[in-house]
């Protein structure tokens, strides 16, 4: 997924925030979703949620950079999918999170459903 930097994006000096990086790689997750026509939670009280992050910052991205987020899928349990993301910038990863999300279902680890899985297993 594709995302450019704005203005709002930025510190007084044109350099991207450190938090928007975790929310571009939200948007990516997000948007596997949205481009299959689907949402990443089933109802009001299903779906997944973070559990941990563990971020890399390696490079720095100014006000009307073009980034690539990818998203790779390094492993799939039961109730739980452990991603790495990475921010690409002109052919230069610039950072890289990898995140476990669980799946919650009126609040407790429950198995993720197929539709959800099928889409990781097409990732890994």
């Amino acid at each position: 997924m594709k995302i450019r930097v704005y203005y709002e994006d930025t510190d007084a000096g044109g350099i991207a925030y450190h938090t928007n990086y975790i929310k571009y790689c939200e948007r990516a997750r997000s948007e596997i979703f949205f481009s299959r026509g689907m949402m990443p939670f089933e109802g009001s009280r299903s779906g997944f949620v973070v559990r941990n992050i563990e971020a890399a910052f390696t490079g720095i991205a100014k006000l009307g950079d073009l980034l690539e987020v990818h998203t790779k899928v390094l492993e799939i349990k039961r109730s739980s999918v452990i991603l790495k993301q990475t921010i690409i910038k002109e052919d230069r990863e610039i950072f890289t999170m990898q995140i476990v999300l669980v799946y919650l279902s009126e609040g407790k680890p429950t198995k993720i459903p197929q539709h959800f899985h099928d889409i990781f297993d097409e990732m890994a």
